[in-house]
């Protein structure tokens, strides 16, 4: 029964890829590759789908694209090369960390350390701002207070 189970998710798994029956080759072994390969492609229209989940026609050539060079025998490599020198870095899902890309990678958690530094500095120094003293109670406030503080009189009491 687990078997069965495992077999159904993993075909309707298959089913939700874009890939297009027309697109798949016919050797396992490479069409396995082509498979790893669009998995870690961007699509750019879709900005956030891989080349293997996206129906957009952008998608389609570019899985076409990867098929074509996975034929002419080039390795994964030079497949992955090849489509970033034609559409640039972004087209990886996973970019790769470089002195070129050095401030994207690390802009967040810059931004976040210097947010979380001036939240210490602004709280800290509201703790060691000096605060005047309370204005005293004027004679009225006094004697409302302690009617307050006195409580109702009970008449049997």
């Amino acid at each position: 029964m687990r078997a069965v189970l495992i077999a159904l998710v993993l075909l309707a798994g298959q089913a939700l890829a874009a890939v297009q029956p027309d697109e798949l080759l016919d050797d396992p072994v490479l069409e396995a590759r082509a498979r790893q390969i669009s998995s870690g492609l961007r699509c750019l229209v879709c900005r956030n789908e891989s080349i293997d989940d996206s129906d957009a026609e952008f998608s389609r050539t570019m899985r076409l694209l990867v098929r074509e060079r996975l034929l002419e025998g080039d390795t994964d490599e030079e497949v992955m090369a090849f489509i970033v020198d034609r559409y640039g870095e972004y087209v990886l899902l996973k970019p790769k960390f470089s002195m070129a890309n050095a401030f994207i990678w690390l802009s967040g958690p810059l931004l976040f350390a210097a947010g979380g530094w001036a939240a210490w500095r602004f709280i800290s120094a509201q703790d060691k701002a000096v605060k005047p003293p309370p204005a005293p109670l004027s004679a009225e406030e006094e004697r409302r207070l302690a009617a307050l503080l006195d409580g109702p009189k009970d008449a049997g009491a």
